[in-house]
């Protein structure tokens, strides 16, 4: 009787059900690809590629084995779009979104697992919200789709061109680094476009707007430009992001594309301190980059976009809370802060949580590619970087992976597209407080 009444409560927590709605989208995914009319040979794709380009799609990563526009068919190319918008906008989103749509009643535990979707900090208001993300992201990339339809109608004729604008304009969006261009030159991403400033700032445009967030979205709609007005995360995200994209262009600018022309200089630089958070789109052969710089992408890539955005990663809020915490150390004051408002100490830990799991997988899995792959480490921890960070740059490795390294980056894009924490509170959630206290004695750290 006690065993049968426990089964009856036990119920679906809402990190479960964001965790279930991401596997179910990549084994559907999986499948469509490994159809024969998936592909241009009209074969099918086994299941490991298939598997890899739909977690990589779902987790709107980029990184990708096959050329995507000389391998995949038409069909194919549509169904990793498909992918990517539910991956970027969020399973969750768009199911509460076609429920509200349709007129259903959205219960409590809906509302919740929708707030811990979007990291929203209130249940109250999330249909409402919902539905600012889905029409505002439509629009976004309907804009986007318009502003490149010059340049891809020029250089692809015009249905072909009409596709190719939707497509990138939803993957620049969604932050996934997917492209079509490699029917000039496979595997090229967006080098051929290194000296057109629409295509630059269009597709750099909407990496940003898709990586800061839709609560940050919400903050500029309600109050404009009062910058005062804004939620203190908003803020910080705003801040860290102008940061993250000046101090590294100022190096690439300096130090790294010296040889181009001044404007293409510039709009390189511009473009590869914006693409690593996590966009996974390049304008220039990454591979000719020195260590350093090549470094200083896997720290961006690992840094990531924003919280409730299409973007992985880290975060920019997890790394700006770890740097705030610290300045209170090293200024001998109590409490971390931003903008006059104190940080809890449990954002505190939780981001020293994940800022520890990221750099143990990260590290972890470039050393054992490195050690199976027999290649250097610096490559081997690029690909890392950016598939934990859901980016989808890489330097020119991942078709050559083995298997088992395959499956490292599938676990990996999955771990950062849903969230180290997500994971680890579906699997504790049998977990309960314990009320009871050890003694306290001190250790010596640094």
């Amino acid at each position: 009787m006690m065993k049968r009444q426990n089964l009856k409560h036990k119920h679906i927590t809402s990190f479960q059900i964001i965790i279930l709605g991401f596997l179910s989208v990549i084994i559907l995914g999986s499948l469509l690809l490994m159809l024969p009319f998936a592909t241009r040979d009209g074969k099918g794709a086994v299941f490991l590629d298939a598997l890899f380009t739909a977690t990589s799609a779902v987790c709107v990563t980029g990184l990708v084995i096959h050329d995507t526009a000389t391998y995949w068919s038409i069909f194919g190319q549509g169904v990793i779009l498909f992918l990517i918008q539910i991956g970027g906008m969020g399973i969750v989103t768009i199911a509460v979104s076609v429920a509200a749509v349709s007129g259903r009643k959205i219960g409590l535990m809906q509302r919740s697992t929708m707030q811990e979707a979007v990291s929203a900090h209130h249940v109250g208001g999330i249909v409402r919200l919902t539905k600012f993300i889905l029409k505002t992201s439509v629009c976004i990339e309907l804009i986007g789709a318009a502003l490149l339809l010059p340049s891809f109608i020029r250089d692809f004729g015009i249905l072909k061109g009409v596709w190719y604008c939707l497509f990138h304009s939803v993957s620049a969006f969604c932050n996934a680094g997917f492209d079509l261009i490699g029917i000039k030159k496979p595997f090229s991403s967006l080098t051929s476009y290194s000296a057109q400033p629409f295509v630059n700032f269009t597709v750099m445009a909407l990496i940003i707007i898709g990586g800061i967030g839709f609560l940050t979205w919400e903050d500029i709609k309600n109050n404009k430009f009062h910058f005062r007005k804004y939620r203190m995360q908003s803020k910080v995200i705003l801040t860290v992001t102008g940061i993250l994209i000046i101090l590294p262009t100022l190096y690439f600018f300096f130090l790294e594309y010296q040889d181009l022309p001044i404007g293409e200089r510039v709009l390189s630089s511009l473009f590869q301190s914006v693409t690593p958070r996590t966009a996974g789109f390049n304008t220039t052969n990454l591979s000719s980059l020195t260590e350093t710089g090549q470094m200083l992408v896997i720290a961006l890539m690992l840094i990531g976009g924003s919280p409730g955005s299409t973007a992985g990663g880290m975060k920019t809020t997890t790394i700006a809370v770890l740097f705030s915490s610290a300045l209170s150390v090293f200024c001998k004051k109590e409490h971390a802060q931003f903008f006059k408002r104190r940080i809890p100490d449990d954002t505190i830990k939780s981001a020293a949580t994940i800022f520890l799991m990221y750099i143990v997988l990260f590290i972890g899995g470039g050393m054992i590619i490195s050690r199976l792959e027999n290649i250097p480490l610096i490559p081997s921890l690029f690909e890392t970087a950016s598939a934990i960070g859901t980016v989808g740059l890489s330097l020119g490795i991942t078709p050559k992976l083995g298997i088992v390294s395959q499956l490292i980056l599938i676990v990996l894009m999955f771990f950062g597209r849903v969230g180290g924490l997500t994971l680890i509170f579906a699997a504790m959630t049998g977990a309960g407080s314990n009320c009871s206290k050890y003694p306290q004695e001190k250790i010596t750290v640094g």
